[in-house]
C-alpha cells in the first residue's frame, strides 16, 4: 500500500506540474482572449490542494516518514 501510495503522490505532482505548464503556454499563446489560463491556474491549485491533503494524510496513517533533520 505504501509504495501504490508513493507513486499516486508523484503521478499527482506531475500533473500539477503539467497544469502549470499548460497555463504558461495558454498565457503565452492566447494574449488574454480566452479563459483557458485561468482554468488550468485554477486546477493547479486544487490538485496542490489535494496533493497536501494527501501527504499530512500519508503521514497520519504512517505510510509517509518524514527525516528527522535537527532532532537529537
Amino acid at each position: 500500500m505504501e509504495t501504490i501510495y508513493k507513486y499516486a503522490l508523484v503521478v499527482l505532482l506531475l500533473v500539477v506540474l503539467f497544469n502549470l505548464g499548460q497555463a504558461l503556454f495558454f498565457m503565452m499563446t492566447d494574449k488574454g482572449q480566452s479563459k483557458r489560463t485561468v482554468w488550468a491556474l485554477t486546477r493547479r491549485i486544487g490538485l496542490s490542494l489535494l496533493l497536501i491533503a494527501m501527504v499530512a494524510l500519508g503521514i497520519f496513517m504512517g505510510w509517509l516518514h518524514p527525516h528527522d533533520v535537527g532532532q537529537f
